[in-house]
């Protein structure tokens, strides 16, 4: 495991480490949890994934009173699990997401894979029923975002965005002749093409405008390395960084230092913001129901669904690789009022 430390010698990569121990609020002194950052991001894995791996392996670790886990395998995982559930109630994903962090750990990290049969307390915990807007509520709630953040909400529920993949858009991603939008590396790293609702074709120009005019000022600034671009195609378009289509749609008003090397880019807008600005709208429009960005997803699934669309369309525009996902909105669309009449409405 020593030779992974070797890497941090490059500056970008402890550039990097010292981020990850900075997002999770941990001081950079466990030299276990580093050879961890190491392998992980000299294999390019996103500082969201990193940053929840270690979330699960710190976790682990403390519960089994700091013990290495290469002392452990699979009855300390089982503990650890069934701990997860019968103590702390986590979902089934919640659970899930903790034991892909530890099978990453000990395939990758301690080269000793846990068992394929692991026997844990599985959690039974249903997930919730999507809260969904009404068209009106969407349409007062649209009506009350700063401006800022009003096309990015129009991205989410006209084309069923989730709100990483709004604020990732680039430029060329937007299709205006075919009237659709390109999502690559979605969740599951799946691409998919989505519908545009061509009444916010206007907005987007008027937004690739800006976009230009921001890049038109950094190509002054000599500290300026271009936007983000991933590792392959930054290598086979070195010049493309800083030309229009690769630009994020939605730039940041600022100059920051890219956390995996510390060069100067534009980066895009932060999600927190996009959730700041949904959550002063609802207090604003007077909606009295739990309403994050994702709500606007939500809706526009079942909006669809019940315009008449078929589930198999609204799975292909949400990018859900089992049609089981998709057919919770039904559920929310068939045990309500539009798939079951109340027996006390027959007698009202």
């Amino acid at each position: 495991m020593g030779r992974f430390l070797d890497y941090r010698r490059n500056s970008h990569i402890l550039y990097a480490y010292t981020v990850v121990f900075k997002g999770m609020k941990m001081k950079s002194s466990s030299p276990f949890l580093s050879v961890v950052i190491d392998y992980m991001l000299t294999r390019n894995y996103s500082l969201r994934t990193v940053h929840t791996y270690l979330k699960w392996i710190s976790s682990y670790i403390h519960f089994h009173k700091k013990r290495h886990p290469a002392s452990m395998g699979d009855n300390e995982v089982t503990e650890y699990l069934d701990y997860l559930v019968l103590e702390r109630g986590v979902s089934c994903k919640t659970q899930a997401t903790a034991l892909n962090s530890l099978s990453f750990l000990y395939k990758h990290i301690l080269q000793s894979e846990l068992s394929l049969n692991l026997s844990f307390v599985r959690s039974n915990k249903q997930a919730k029923l999507p809260v969904v807007m009404t068209p009106e509520e969407v349409k007062v709630l649209m009506s009350y975002l700063d401006k800022r953040y009003y096309l990015i909400a129009g991205l989410m529920y006209g084309s069923g965005l989730r709100v990483m993949e709004a604020v990732q858009l680039r430029v060329q991603d937007i299709d205006f002749d075919y009237k659709c939008i390109r999502i690559w590396n979605g969740k599951g790293n799946k691409h998919r093409v989505v519908t545009l609702a061509v009444e916010l074709i206007p907005l987007i120009r008027n937004q690739i405008i800006q976009t230009n005019e921001y890049l038109q000022l950094d190509l002054k600034n000599e500290q300026y390395s271009g936007v983000w671009m991933p590792n392959a195609l930054a290598r086979k378009f070195p010049s493309a960084n800083k030309s229009l289509p690769w630009q994020y749609l939605f730039p940041s008003y600022k100059l920051s230092a890219d956390p995996q090397t510390g060069e100067i880019r534009r980066h895009h807008f932060h999600p927190t913001g996009v959730r700041k600005a949904v959550k002063a709208a609802v207090v604003k429009a007077n909606i009295d129901k739990i309403v994050t960005p994702h709500t606007l997803r939500h809706s526009f699934a079942t909006h669809l669904l019940q315009s008449g669309a078929d589930i198999r369309t609204v799975q292909a525009q949400l990018g859900h690789s089992d049609v089981k996902t998709t057919q919770i909105y039904t559920h929310v669309l068939q045990q309500g009022a539009n798939g079951v009449t109340s027996p006390l409405s027959k007698i009202l």
